[in-house]
């Protein structure tokens, strides 16, 4: 079986009877050589720490969900939280009674998340409105949105829900490989469509029906054994109009127009962690810690920076002053969007980010593992 970086090693899991998840066992792999230390950084652009709160520790594939100035997250006790953006203040927080595998999921008002025993439940207000089993295990946030709950299942199976009632309205399965990550996947509404991650592809169903209306590949399997040949799309994904681009795992980076259903270009990406990006580029981190930026239009390589190389990364955010990424030691970095050059460094905490950060609320807002939630200001 061929090597696997530690992420890889803890992102991997195995289907058995299309249900179960168990995680892949038996990998071995190689160290990761050592990071060339980072001294005197120069603060090219400042960032201030507007908040800072805290929602527990986090052990799943978090994401945080921004509507207007408010986010919602969770963590892995059951916590789930609305918080105000601009302040870090609790709008509510209700503690449910298992533990959390995937969300947050929000459309500002209704909020989705799933539990380890297979459950989807809707929280508004601070109160949970409905619960339903799941065939299997979900590690991607549920999408709320058109008064519907879609929830894609590590079986690669969607499932609509009436947002009110929590009636099952319909159900899609395609096939795929017999690997899954244990990482977020992609699912997003583009107009009337819902544009999904399944295995390789990206497809677009009619969120109505849950027929595929069209699907466009950014990756295909390859290899000899079912490691070399996994290649599920993963978050998270940038949009502008009615094109998406997205990672597929260690494989490549493209763009599809959702509305028509067209891929626009492809790239091979050796990555693990999804994309960022504006209407100029798109950032999208290797494995081995070098950032690269392509031009979102064409998929030219604009440029890339080792600076950061051999470390390991969180997904990137861009903003209009640089490129907001972390570590899995706890620091915070602002990257240059000309070139990649290195404007600043904050220490966050001990450990790496839980999620890919977010804009909310004036705030840029980012969630470590130990639980620690900061809103940041870049002037």
């Amino acid at each position: 079986m061929s090597s696997l970086t530690p992420i890889m090693r803890s992102t991997l899991t195995r289907f058995a009877l299309m249900s179960v998840c168990v995680v892949l066992a038996a990998c071995s792999g190689t160290s990761r050589p050592k990071p060339t230390e980072i001294q005197g950084v120069p603060v090219l652009q400042d960032v201030r720490t507007r908040w800072t709160a805290n929602v527990g520790k986090v052990d799943f594939p978090l994401v945080v969900s921004a509507r207007d100035d408010r986010i919602a997250l969770a963590n892995s006790q059951g916590v789930v939280a609305v918080l105000d953006a601009t302040t870090g203040k609790d709008v509510w927080r209700l503690k449910l009674d298992q533990a959390i595998s995937a969300g947050v999921g929000s459309d500002g008002q209704q909020v989705a998340v799933v539990t380890r025993n297979n459950e989807i439940v809707t929280l508004q207000d601070g109160k949970v409105q409905w619960r339903k089993s799941l065939p299997a295990q979900s590690f991607t946030a549920p999408l709320v949105a058109g008064a519907r709950v879609f929830v894609l299942t590590a079986d690669r199976s969607v499932i609509a829900f009436d947002g009110a009632t929590g009636r099952q309205l319909w159900t899609q399965q395609r096939p795929g490989e017999p690997l899954v990550l244990k990482q977020a996947g992609v699912m997003l509404a583009v107009k009337n469509t819902l544009v999904v991650g399944l295995s390789g592809r990206l497809a677009g169903l009619d969120p109505s029906t849950g027929v595929i209306r069209w699907e466009s590949a950014i990756a295909t399997p390859r290899g000899t054994n079912d490691v070399e040949r996994l290649v599920d799309l993963v978050s998270p994904v940038h949009r502008v109009g009615d094109v998406v681009c997205v990672r597929a795992f260690q494989a490549a980076v493209g763009c599809v127009n959702a509305e028509r259903g067209q891929g626009v270009w492809t790239r091979p990406s050796v990555g693990e962690i999804g994309v960022s990006g504006d209407e100029n580029l798109l950032i999208a981190p290797l494995s081995n810690g070098v950032v690269q930026a392509w031009s979102r239009a064409t998929g030219e390589r604009l440029w890339e920076t080792e600076r950061l190389k051999y470390r390991i990364l969180s997904a990137p955010l861009v903003t209009p002053r640089g490129v907001l990424v972390a570590d899995n030691g706890g620091w915070l970095y602002l990257l240059s969007l000309a070139d990649g050059a290195l404007l600043n460094r904050i220490k966050l905490d001990t450990e790496e980010l839980a999620a890919a950060p977010v804009f909310a609320g004036g705030s840029y807002v980012v969630v470590t593992r130990e639980g620690r939630v900061v809103g940041l200001q870049i002037p």
